[in-house]
């Protein structure tokens, strides 16, 4: 008796396995197809770029809003940093006094010159007196140390006079470097300074208002993102096993998350040579060859990118491709087969099965 029972729970397992399984049959069919790569990306405005504070402080005002379009130059915020504009102001006072100091008015460089002209006046008379007595000398009306001691005192004048000369070069020298020196801590105290206006580098559309009145930015903060609204492009992400197949100059079938019942044709116009470590893909862009209805930027969106289009190619579907290429045939079981492209609903057959040979999908329901 308990062997009959083993027997029927057998019988019974195999009639469930059997009922839960769906076999259906086809045969390998020539098609002309169209090999894609799907990849999923943004909406982005060309010449997109982030409008940095330069400095930091509290914003006091901000002089744009979202949507706004701005020109090269143009103030978008006031940041109010005290310390810059404390540097400017006595940046500015130093140069002016430096100034003072280096031109020939300047009280240091007038005193020096002063003096190179009182040394020179003493250098000349002793000269003369030098001179003198040397034709005194000749007649015998001065003595021979009387000499000595008027050309002791012109010599030590004419060394007075040339240090002199020299310390009168040396000090307008320096009065100049430190005039050099003091424009240029000026100059910088001035771009400091300038910062605190926050100015627009390209013209552009405001996609995206960061901060508002009242905010703490510190040097580096993004403050609004800009772009060009006549050139929108689509960022896609390629995954690193697609990416050997993509090319530039590529159709691409562009459909926007915001209107699935239209699509756009677009082409690739540029393969980012680097991996993106954020989205964990490869980044390519797509620029559009017709007008796009739609332009907020982050918008997401969907792309096939054409990579070849087949004609009479051998094909069989997806679900008929078992693991390790292998298809299951009616009349010598599994086939491994070489297959081509592999789209959602295809697989290209190159070797292993002809357009006679009846194949098997064979899955439980």
């Amino acid at each position: 008796m308990k062997n009959y029972s083993i027997i029927l729970t057998i019988l019974l397992s195999c009639l469930i396995i059997s009922c839960g399984k769906k076999t259906s049959e086809t045969k390998p069919q020539r098609k002309d197809v169209t090999e894609a790569v799907f990849a999923s990306g943004t909406l982005e405005p060309e010449n997109k770029c982030n409008i940095i504070a330069q400095t930091e402080g509290y914003i006091v005002e901000m002089k744009f809003k979202n949507g706004d379009e701005v020109k090269p130059g143009q103030i978008l915020a006031i940041i109010d940093n005290k310390t810059n504009a404390i540097n400017a102001s006595s940046t500015e006072n130093l140069t002016g006094i430096a100034a003072q100091n280096a031109s020939p008015e300047g009280p240091t460089l007038k005193q020096a010159q002063a003096n190179l002209q009182l040394l020179k006046d003493k250098f000349e008379q002793d000269s003369l007196q030098h001179a003198r007595y040397q034709k005194l000398f000749q007649t015998n009306s001065v003595s021979k140390l009387e000499l000595e001691n008027i050309k002791l005192a012109f010599e030590n004048s004419r060394t007075n006079f040339m240090n002199a000369g020299q310390n009168f070069r040396l000090l307008k020298q320096q009065t100049e470097q430190q005039l050099i020196i003091q424009k240029s801590q000026r100059d910088i105290s001035g771009v400091a300074n300038d910062n605190n206006e926050v100015k627009a580098v390209l013209a552009g559309k405001v996609y995206k208002k960061v901060k508002e009145v009242g905010d703490y930015v510190r040097r580096g903060e993004i403050i609004a993102v800009i772009g060009n609204p006549g050139a929108l492009y689509a960022k896609l992400n390629i995954d690193e096993n697609n990416i050997s197949k993509i090319k530039v100059g590529q159709q691409t079938i562009i459909e926007l998350n915001v209107d699935k019942e239209k699509t756009y044709a677009a082409e690739i116009s540029e393969i980012v040579p680097s991996f993106d470590e954020f989205s964990q893909s490869f980044v390519c862009k797509a620029r559009f060859t017709e007008a796009v209805n739609f332009n907020v930027s982050g918008t997401q969106l969907q792309a096939n990118i054409i990579i070849s289009n087949k004609k009479n190619a051998l094909v069989i579907p997806k679900t008929f491709l078992g693991y390790g290429n292998v298809v299951k045939t009616k009349e010598k079981g599994d086939v491994v087969i070489k297959p081509g492209f592999i789209s959602g609903e295809w697989v290209e057959v190159l070797s292993g099965l002809d357009e006679n040979t009846t194949i098997i999908n064979d899955r439980i329901k």
